[in-house]
C-alpha cells in the first residue's frame, strides 16, 4: 500500500511514456520545443512494466494511466499495454493523448487492452487550434476521437484549456459538441506547468468563469462528492443528464485532501503530487540490480513524505522545475 502521513492511499498511477511531443502548445513550451531526455535515461519497455507490475501487486495501484509528453510517440506502447493488461490482478488501464495518431492505433490499442483515452482539444477551431498548438493538425485530432469511440475507448473524455484572448467564449460550443458526439467534456484550469514559465494567476481562466459561461446555455446539476470520490473533476449533470461535464480547478478548487494519485516520470522518478520539486529515483535502483522488495520500499517511503496540497494558494508557492512534458498529464 502506498499512504502518506495524511491517511491518503495513491490508487492511481501516471506513468510518463515520453517528454516528447508533437505539438506545441503555448501553455505547455516554447515554439521550438524543448531538450528532450537522452534515451539511456528513458526508462525501457521491461522496466515499465516491471515497475507497474510490482505497483499493482505489491504496492495496491488499481488504475493505471499512460501519458506523456505524447505517449502515441512510445514506439513500444502497443506490447506495454499489452502486458499490463494481463496482469492479475488487471489494473484499469487508459491513456491521456493530444490524439494525432489516434485514428491508426486505437483498433490496435483496444485489442491490447486498453480501456479509455483522454484526448487533449481545447478548440473547435481550426485556426485557433493552429495559434494555439503551433501545428496545423485539428482534423487529425478530431478524427482520432471519432476513432477511438468506435473502437470502444469509452467513456472518450476531452480535456479542454481555456485561454484568455483565445478560446475562452468556446466553453458551451465545446459542451454541446461533446453532448452531440457523446464524449464526456472536462475544463481544466491553466496550471503553472509550462517551461517558459510565463504563467499568471491573474487572468487566467477560473472555474467559475468557466461554470458561468455554460449557464448561459445549460442547466447544470452538481453530482456531489459522493459521484466525485477522489477524481480530480468536480461533474455536472447536464440538461437533467444523461451526459456530464467536469471542471478540474486544480488551481483555485484544490482536491488534494482526497489525492489518490502517485506519478512515474519517463526516466524513472516517483513524484508525489504534479507540482511536487521533489523526485524519487527508482531507475538508479532498478539498474542497480535492487530486488522488488527494495524498490517497494523506496516508492513507500517517498509516498509516506508526501505533502498535505500543492502549495498553489500559498504566495511563496515556486513552480516545478520540470514543465508539464517531462512530469506527465
Amino acid at each position: 500500500m502506498l499512504i502518506d502521513t495524511f491517511g491518503r492511499v495513491a490508487t492511481d498511477l501516471r506513468v510518463s511514456l515520453t517528454d516528447k511531443c508533437n505539438l506545441r502548445c503555448t501553455y505547455c513550451m516554447p515554439e521550438e520545443g524543448l531538450q528532450w531526455l537522452a534515451k539511456p535515461d528513458l526508462l525501457t519497455d521491461d522496466e515499465i512494466v516491471r515497475l507497474i507490475t510490482l505497483a499493482v501487486r505489491e504496492l495496491g495501484v488499481t488504475e493505471v494511466r499512460f501519458t506523456g509528453g505524447e505517449p502515441l510517440l512510445r514506439p513500444g506502447l502497443v506490447g506495454i499495454v499489452e502486458r499490463c493488461a494481463a496482469l492479475e490482478p488487471r489494473p484499469t488501464i487508459s491513456l491521456t493523448t493530444n490524439g494525432i495518431g489516434l485514428r491508426r492505433t486505437a483498433p490496435a490499442l483496444k485489442a491490447a487492452g486498453l480501456d479509455r483515452v483522454n484526448v487533449s482539444l481545447d478548440t473547435l477551431r481550426p485556426d485557433v487550434f493552429k495559434t494555439l498548438t503551433r501545428r496545423d493538425r485539428h482534423r487529425d485530432v478530431v478524427e482520432g476521437l471519432h476513432a477511438a469511440r468506435d473502437a470502444g475507448l469509452t467513456p472518450v473524455k476531452v480535456n479542454s484549456v481555456l485561454m484568455p484572448g483565445l478560446n475562452e467564449d468556446e466553453a458551451p460550443d465545446l459542451l454541446a459538441w461533446a453532448v452531440e458526439h457523446d464524449y464526456e467534456l472536462r475544463f481544466i484550469e491553466q496550471m503553472p506547468l509550462d517551461a517558459q514559465h510565463g504563467w499568471k494567476r491573474d487572468g487566467m481562466i477560473t472555474a467559475g468563469d468557466i461554470l458561468a459561461s455554460l449557464r448561459t446555455r445549460f442547466t447544470l446539476t452538481p453530482e456531489g462528492d459522493e459521484e466525485r470520490g477522489s477524481a480530480p473533476a468536480e461533474r455536472w449533470l447536464v440538461d437533467g443528464g444523461p451526459h456530464r461535464v467536469g471542471v478540474i480547478a486544480s488551481v483555485t478548487r484544490p482536491f488534494c485532501r482526497a489525492c489518490d494519485r502517485t506519478r512515474l516520470t519517463a526516466d524513472g522518478q516517483v513524484r508525489t503530487c504534479l507540482f511536487a520539486r521533489e523526485e524519487t529515483d527508482l531507475r538508479a535502483a532498478l539498474r542497480s540490480g535492487a530486488p522488488d522488495a527494495e524498490v517497494a520500499a523506496l516508492w513507500r517511503t517517498a509516498m509516506w513524505g508526501k505533502k498535505a496540497g500543492s502549495g498553489l494558494d500559498d504566495p511563496t508557492f515556486l513552480q516545478p522545475d520540470r514543465p508539464m512534458s517531462a512530469i506527465g498529464g
